[in-house]
């Protein structure tokens, strides 16, 4: 053996004979060019088939599984909605904007105060609205749900005009009937 470090190697017993002739013989190869030869182009072309194959259902199962869990919130918030929504036993009719439409809704006194205090808010469900208290609303908010009326987490607008720092010494309250 040329080698001294493979030498000690095969004394110390941490090869076997067979394995270091296997890599002098790979050796030898690589210096006299003699390289092994190149996998044949089916198998190139079936290779590049499995993988392409493999990534289309990756991402068709990326896709299913983001559908899945959109559908899984979904149920999350009709379920929240459906056990927490409150009866509405009112004659005043509370008119809303939603979606650049006035809505109005059939309330009573005291829920009328609630909503405008924010302890209430309205939310959309199938066809129409329902009354749910603030804390079932934060829940449907974390799940990705929309809020139709929320009195207390409406945003203030920031730009003001000159008109509206004049406007603003006079206040109008929430709970103003139309």
């Amino acid at each position: 053996m040329a080698n001294p470090l493979q030498d000690q190697l095969l004394k110390a017993g941490l090869i076997k004979k067979q394995k270091l002739d296997a890599a002098v013989r790979q050796q030898n190869r690589q210096k006299d060019g003699k390289a092994p030869p190149p996998p044949p182009s089916e198998q190139v072309n079936a290779q590049k088939l499995l993988a392409e194959r493999a990534e289309r259902d990756r991402a068709l199962a990326a896709e299913r599984n983001a559908q899945a869990r959109a559908r899984e919130l979904q149920a999350q918030i009709r379920q929240i909605i459906e056990t927490h929504r409150l009866k509405r036993e009112g004659e005043l009719a509370y008119r809303f904007e939603h979606e650049g439409k006035i809505k109005s809704l059939l309330i009573d006194d005291a829920q009328r105060k609630q909503l405008a205090k924010g302890s209430l808010v309205i939310v959309a469900f199938d066809q129409g609205y329902e009354l749910l208290p603030r804390a079932a609303a934060i829940m449907i908010s974390e799940r990705g749900g929309t809020l139709a009326v929320d009195h207390a987490g409406t945003p203030q607008k920031s730009d003001s005009s000159p008109d509206d720092d004049y406007y603003s010494q006079f206040v109008v309250p929430d709970d103003l009937m139309w």
